[in-house]
C-alpha cells in the first residue's frame, strides 16, 4: 500500500524556513522509557560555561556563536560553518559550543532565526534589513538535514511521500508588511522545492502564500502561480487569520478571498486552512489558536453558501477538524436552524479532515463521526507535539499507529485514508504518481 503523508507541516531543513514551516528536529528513536527518561539530558555541574573558566576570558554568549556563524556563512558558505572553525575564530574550546547548542544543526537553525529577526528589525530600520543572498544553503546541507530528520522518521514509521509545506508557525503573516511576507514566503517555498528535487520519490511541495493583514489576497497570486507552474506544487496553505489571533479579516465565505479560490479552481488544487503564530496572549499557538481556527473555518463555511459559488473548491482542515467531530451534533443542529442542507450535502463534498489527532480515542471518534471518504492521513512529524506518551511508550505524533490499531476501520478504509483520498483531493499529486507508474 502506498502511504501518502498529507501536509506534514514539517520543520524544514536547518536554514529552511521552517516554513514556514524551520524548526528543531530533536526526535530520537522511540523508547519504552517514560518521557522524562527518554528526553532528559545529563546534568552538568557546575553550571558555568566552559570558556568562562579560562583566565582573562569572559563567557561567550549564544549570540557570539550565532554572529560568528553568520559571518562565516555570508563570507564562505554554509559548508564552512563548523564547530572547530568557529571555536578557532572565537579563541575558545569546542566545549563552549556544546554548552549553548545541542549540535551544529541546532546552531544553523538559530542562525536562520537570527536572519528572520534581522528581517523583522529591518521593518523599522531598512538599513539593517538582511539580504536574501546571506542564506547560502548547499544541496549537501539540505540532504543531510532531511535524511537525518523527516526522511528518517518517514522510513521508521512507514510513510512513503510527504506533501512538504512551510512550517505553519513560522509563516508569521502578521509580521511586517506584504514585502516582508513576500520575501519570506519566496525563501520558504524555494527551499521546499529544492527538497522535492533532491528527494523526488519522498517529497512534493505545497505553497505558503505571502499573506499580510489588510492586504488584498489577490497579491498572493503571483507566488501561487510560480509555485504551481514552476515548482510543481500540488496544494497551498491558506491562513484565514493573517493578523495572528486578532481575526480582523473577512470570513472565508466573503468575496475578499475569491481571487484565491478562482486560482484554486483553475489549477485544481486544494488548500489546507491553517493559521500561523498567535500574537494574542489569550490563545496559545498550538493548543488554542490552531484548534480555534479549525473550528472557526468550518463554521464560516457552514453559515455560508460558499460551495454553491465554488462547487469544486476543496479545503483540508487540520488537527482532525478541531472541535468539529466532537460537536458534530451541534453543527448539524445549527445547520438545520439556518435552513441549510444536511452537512453531508452542504459541506462534505468540499471539506476534508486530517489525522493529526494524538491519541487512540480521538482518532476513533474522528473515524466514527466523519465519513472515511473525508479523512486523509497526516502527521505533523516533525511538529508541535514531539514527546513520547508515557502511557504507550510511543510518540504522540506517530499517527499511523492509531490508524493501524483502529477496530472500526476495515482494510479498505485504511487504504482510502492512507492513499485513495489523498489522490482524489490532490489530483496533481495523483498525476505525478501515475507518471511514475504508481
Amino acid at each position: 500500500m502506498f502511504h501518502a503523508l498529507v501536509y506534514g507541516r514539517h520543520d524544514p531543513p536547518p536554514m529552511k524556513m521552517s516554513p514556514a514551516q524551520p524548526a528543531t528536529s530533536q526526535d530520537v528513536k522511540p523508547s519504552k522509557k517514560p518521557a522524562s527518561a527518554a528526553t532528559s539530558r545529563s546534568p552538568r555541574s557546575p553550571r558555568k560555561s566552559p570558556d568562562a573558566t579560562e583566565p582573562g576570558r569572559q563567557s561567550l554568549t549564544p549570540e557570539a556563536w550565532i554572529d560568528a556563524a553568520t559571518e562565516v556563512l555570508v563570507d564562505r558558505g554554509i559548508d564552512h560553518v563548523r564547530v572547530d572553525v568557529l571555536a578557532t575564530q572565537l579563541g575558545v574550546t569546542r566545549g563552549s559550543f556544546y554548552w549553548h547548542f545541542r549540535d551544529r544543526e541546532d546552531l544553523l537553525r538559530r542562525v536562520l532565526e537570527a536572519w528572520r529577526n534581522r528581517q523583522i528589525a529591518g521593518i523599522q530600520d531598512p538599513a539593517s534589513m538582511p539580504s536574501v543572498s546571506d542564506l547560502k544553503i548547499s544541496d549537501d546541507e539540505l540532504r543531510e538535514s532531511i535524511e537525518t530528520n523527516q526522511l528518517r522518521l518517514m522510513k521508521e514509521r512507514g510513510s512513503d511521500i510527504t506533501i512538504f509545506s512551510p512550517r505553519a508557525s513560522f509563516m508569521a503573516h502578521h509580521i511586517g508588511d506584504f514585502n516582508v511576507s513576500s520575501t519570506w514566503a519566496a525563501i520558504c517555498n524555494e527551499l521546499c522545492f529544492r527538497v522535492s528535487q533532491l528527494f523526488p520519490d519522498n517529497f512534493i511541495g505545497a505553497a505558503m502564500l505571502p499573506q499580510s493583514p489588510g492586504v488584498d489576497p489577490a497579491s498572493c497570486i503571483p507566488e501561487l502561480e510560480k509555485c504551481v507552474k514552476q515548482f510543481g506544487n500540488v496544494g497551498i496553505n491558506l491562513n484565514p487569520d493573517p493578523s495572528g489571533g486578532l481575526w480582523n479579516s473577512p470570513p472565508l465565505s466573503d468575496r475578499h478571498w475569491f481571487p484565491i479560490y478562482e486560482k484554486m479552481v483553475e489549477y485544481d488544487i486544494p488548500a489546507m486552512i491553517h493559521v500561523s503564530t498567535s500574537c494574542n496572549p489569550c490563545f496559545h499557538t498550538t493548543g488554542a489558536h490552531y484548534l480555534n481556527a479549525d473550528t472557526t473555518a468550518f463554521m464560516q463555511c457552514l453559515t455560508s453558501d460558499l460551495f454553491k459559488e465554488f462547487p469544486t473548491l476543496r479545503f483540508l482542515i487540520p488537527h482532525g477538524g478541531g472541535a468539529v467531530p466532537y460537536h458534530w451534533g451541534r453543527f448539524r443542529g445549527l445547520a438545520q436552524e439556518l435552513k441549510k442542507p444536511l452537512l453531508s450535502e452542504h459541506l462534505l463534498n468540499n471539506i476534508y479532515f486530517d489525522t493529526c489527532v494524538y491519541h487512540q480515542p480521538g482518532i476513533d471518534l474522528l473515524n466514527t463521526v466523519i465519513p472515511v471518504k473525508n479523512v486523509l492521513f497526516a502527521s505533523e512529524m516533525i511538529g508541535a507535539v514531539r514527546g513520547i506518551d508515557p502511557e504507550t511508550g510511543n510518540y504522540y505524533d506517530d499517527t499511523k499507529r492509531y490508524i493501524q490499531a483502529s477496530k472500526i476501520l476495515s482494510d479498505a478504509d485504511r487504504f482510502q485514508i492512507y492513499e485513495g483520498n489523498a489522490r482524489r483531493v490532490f489530483p496533481r499529486l495523483d498525476a505525478v504518481l501515475k507518471q511514475k507508474g504508481l
